[in-house]
Order: structure tokens, then C-alpha cells, then sequence
């Protein structure tokens, strides 16, 4: 029997088929782990009962625990060491009127303690594994769900597999070893490395951190938008704008505003921005051609590596949060994504990785192209840090100059500069 008072059973976003929330289910047994995915379904009743705006108000927790009345885990149960979350929400005034925006705000997620958002996720999976006794945790990543999940389990002592692409950036990689990750370095596709990762699962029997299959983990995700409620003083933004891999963070941001609005801390609802990379956007093409939910594999083909994901594993709850929202996808060129880390760093402070700053790409177009109109507030979420991949935010920025020992040479790059 389940032990979390607050959910009352996870249900199937395909065939609406309910299931208790016990270990070791991870989709719908009759729809199958392509299409069966699970969703948490809560028992706002006993939400709304036992916490309040009050109480977060007192709440000294600065991490994605101060919200465990909307978390699946076990009341009082184990947890990871790391803090997690209360990431900075930075109203970002220059780089809002660079690209024609009143009231935008940054959310700075890269600050957690692997430098990235994954990590809401991670802890998640790590307390959820620890509440199953679990020796062994593994998943497949294109480099930030790895190194949450190696960050997360090392500080409770439990082991990690991790299963990454051959293409994935020596800084993530060099996060797993140290964290003492068993790193295998798969010499293909992000699809091929995810499948190996699921019949290794399948066959030893660890417990599964992979996010969309994972129902408890986009659970963790949807604290980003938590936070972002609060941090406003339950203000709702008129948009959500976030970058979109396998569609585990959009599909968690979006939850986390229904289940704010249904225990009745909210009365309305944001409109949600999916933005996708245009060397790989399977779900961002799928709704432009009109295609609906049914999307099509793409290859792989973007310097941001952490939402290159050809095969969106949680691909309908992606779709849907857009749909639902009345909100857009829209897609960005790789020099588009450079361009905006560029402009968001020296307009803001903020550096993020090309990932984390294809969200902020994608809504300068949806600006420039009135879609999200002057005065609208936005909040668009940078959901990994620069450090992750500096071969691109040289790209991006460009080298140093070189300036021989002598105040000569110094006038002579300052003159370069138009000092």
C-alpha cells in the first residue's frame, strides 16, 4: 500500500488508466513504456488542509523540499545532502529592453549544485531510490541528468551507472568521474545510449532515474515554477518560456502551475513557450506542420547537446502543456542560441550553457515576431550553466586578445576595442 498521503494514484496519459503509486511502477503495464506514461495525481483535499501561503511564508527550507505537500516522497523520509533549488529569479531590465520586453525575469537555475536544473529532478530520484532501498541508479543523459544524478547519489553514498553519447561535452563528463560515476560512453546516438541504458535496467534490476519514463521525477522539475510562483508573491507571469529536450522540464513547469492553481494558491494560468533547437525539434515541428501529437524521430544535430534529444520520451505531456496553455513552440538556429548567450551575458550577468540559453533565443523571436506582445511579463528559465561546455561559450564570445608585456602593446589591443 502506498505511503504518500497526498497523491492518490498515478493515471496513464494515454489510455487514463489509474494505478496505485507503489514501487517499482514506472508506466502503464497496458499501454507499454513508449506510449504508457504516467502522471501524478494529487489529493488537493488534503493539500489544501495541510499547508498555505502562510506557511511557506515561515517555511527556513530554501530548497525544493520546503514543497513536499505537493512532492511525492514519504513524509519525513530520506533525502540527498545537496540543497537543491531557490535558484535566483533576476528581473532583467537591460536585456528585457534589448529585446523589447517591459517585465522580463531571468530564472537562473545553472546556480544548483551540479549547474543545472536536472538537479530538481536528480534529488528527487535519489529519495525515491532510497526509499526503495536501492543499491544501484542509473540513466542515460546527454550530460546534466548525469551529472545530477552521479551529484545527488554520491552525497548518500549510493552508486551510479550512467550511460551518456560519445558527443557529450568533456565538461559533463569530467562532473561524472569526479562525483565516481561508472561512466559508459556510448559510441552513438542519444536514442542508441538510451536504449542500452533501458535494457541494463531491464536486466540488473536498478533503480531507473531516466526522466521520462520516471513518472516521480518531472515532479521534481515542476518546483522551478514553484519557486518562480513565490518568488513573484504568487504573481502568475503571462508567460513561461523554457528550452525543450525529451519534454520532462516544460511537462513538470506546466504541472507545477495546475497543481498551484488547483489547491487554489493561483486563480489563473500562464501561457507556456516550448523552444527547440532547429538542428533537432521533433515536437516544435510536429506542431508548426500541424502534425499533432504525432511527431517525427529527427536527427540529432545542435550545439546544444543537453536538449538534443531526436526521440522526446515524454512527448505527449510536452505537447499537451502547450496545447493546454494556449502557448507556442517555436525553433532557433544554432547562431541564434549563440547570439543570445552572448547578449544575455553582458546584458544580465547570467551565463548559460547553449541549452540553457535557447529559451531566451526563442522568446527574442517570439517578441520580434509579436507573438509575445511589449508588456506582457515573462519568465524565461536559463536552465544550465556556461561552465558546462566552454568550447561553445568561446564560440559564442570570442577569444581573448593577446597583448604583448609592454604598455605599447597594450595601446595598440586597446586600439582594437576603440579605446
Amino acid at each position: 500500500m502506498s505511503k504518500l498521503k497526498n497523491v492518490k494514484h498515478l493515471q496513464c496519459v494515454n489510455c487514463g488508466k489509474t494505478y496505485p503509486a507503489e514501487p517499482g511502477l514506472y508506466t502503464c503495464p497496458a499501454c507499454g513504456p513508449k506510449m504508457g506514461i504516467l502522471d501524478v495525481i494529487y489529493d488537493y483535499d488534503y493539500i489544501k488542509a495541510h499547508t498555505s501561503k502562510e506557511d511557506f511564508a515561515k517555511n527556513k527550507d530554501y530548497s525544493i523540499w520546503r514543497y513536499e505537500p505537493f512532492m511525492p516522497i514519504e513524509e519525513n523520509g530520506p533525502k540527498p545532502k545537496l540543497r537543491v533549488g531557490w535558484s535566483p529569479l533576476y528581473q532583467a531590465q537591460g536585456l528585457g529592453e534589448a529585446i523589447g520586453l517591459d517585465h522580463l525575469y531571468i530564472k537562473d537555475d545553472g546556480i544548483n549544485p551540479t549547474a543545472s536544473l536536472k538537479d530538481r529532478a536528480s534529488c528527487v530520484a535519489v529519495a525515491k531510490a532510497m526509499e526503495e532501498k536501492a543499491e544501484v541508479i542509473c540513466c542515460s543523459s546527454t550530460g546534466n541528468a548525469a551529472s545530477s544524478l552521479a551529484g545527488n547519489a554520491a552525497s548518500v553514498g549510493i552508486k551510479t551507472v550512467i550511460f551518456v553519447p560519445g558527443r557529450a561535452p568533456i565538461g559533463k563528463v569530467s562532473q561524472l568521474k569526479i562525483f565516481g560515476a561508472n561512466v559508459m560512453s556510448v559510441q552513438g546516438s542519444y536514442e542508441e545510449t538510451f536504449q542500452l541504458s533501458a535494457e541494463a535496467i531491464e536486466r540488473f534490476g536498478w533503480y531507473n532515474r531516466n526522466a521520462a519514463v520516471n513518472p516521480y521525477l518531472v515532479e521534481g522539475k515542476k518546483t522551478v515554477t514553484l519557486e518562480i510562483c513565490e518568488q513573484m508573491d504568487w504573481q502568475v507571469p503571462d508567460w513561461i518560456v523554457f528550452s525543450v529536450g525529451d519534454g520532462c522540464t516544460i511537462a513538470g513547469a506546466w504541472k507545477g502551475y495546475k497543481d498551484l492553481y488547483e489547491a487554489g494558491f493561483i486563480d489563473k494560468m500562464p501561457r507556456v513557450a516550448g523552444i527547440q533547437a532547429e538542428g533537432c525539434a521533433p515536437l516544435a515541428h510536429a506542431w508548426k506542420d500541424g502534425k499533432g501529437e504525432a511527431w517525427e524521430q529527427e536527427v540529432e544535430n545542435t550545439i546544444a547537446d543537453s536538449i538534443a534529444v531526436g526521440v522526446p520520451r515524454n512527448a505527449i505531456k510536452a505537447l499537451r502543456a502547450i496545447e493546454e496553455s494556449n502557448g507556442v513552440w517555436e525553433t532557433v538556429t544554432d547562431e541564434e542560441i549563440l547570439d543570445s548567450m552572448r547578449l544575455m551575458g553582458k546584458t544580465s550577468g547570467v551565463f548559460g550553457e547553449p541549452a540553457g540559453c535557447a529559451g531566451m533565443a526563442g522568446l527574442e523571436k517570439l517578441v520580434k515576431d509579436g507573438v509575445i506582445k511589449k508588456e506582457e511579463t515573462v519568465v524565461c528559465a536559463v536552465t544550465g550553466n556556461g561552465l558546462k561546455d566552454v568550447k561553445n561559450a568561446i564560440e559564442a564570445a570570442g577569444e581573448p586578445l593577446k597583448v604583448e608585456p609592454t604598455i605599447e602593446g597594450l595601446n595598440e589591443a586597446l586600439k582594437k576595442i576603440g579605446y
